[in-house]
């Protein structure tokens, strides 16, 4: 084989080696593990735990599965989104199966996040 075949062979498997580095990188930053911590002093058995990008249109799976978080409870979340996406939309069904959804909560700097009603029955997330 001549010297400048083996060159343009080497010089196109360093290329293709380049690019695969740089997409293995590219899907490492696109990731992002976020983890909080979710207390339920809701009065009521969260039976479903939905959370999904603010900007999605539908909810992902349900976080407890088969679980529950009765009231007093609190269960660390770990999830991995991308570092693109701050704010995130998390969606209870309590034991009773009404819904209630807080928005544009940005996990990336969250930790906690603890579920109540007010004293007029609204209900409120404190988040730390």
């Amino acid at each position: 084989m001549h010297k400048v075949a083996r060159l343009a062979m080497a010089v196109v498997a360093a290329m293709v080696l380049a690019v695969g580095i740089v997409a293995a990188q590219d899907a490492e930053v696109d990731a992002e593990e976020l983890n909080f911590t979710l207390v339920n002093k809701t009065g009521l058995v969260v039976d479903q735990l939905y959370i999904s990008a603010a900007s999605a249109d539908d909810w992902e799976e349900d976080v407890l599965g088969d679980a529950t978080l009765a009231d007093g409870d609190k269960m660390k979340i770990s999830f991995e989104g991308g570092k693109a996406e701050k704010k995130w939309d998390v969606k209870i069904v309590d034991e009773e199966g009404d819904e209630v959804i807080w928005t544009e909560l940005d996990l990336s700097e969250i930790t906690k996040v603890t579920l109540f009603y007010t004293k007029g029955g609204k209900p409120t997330a404190k988040t730390e």
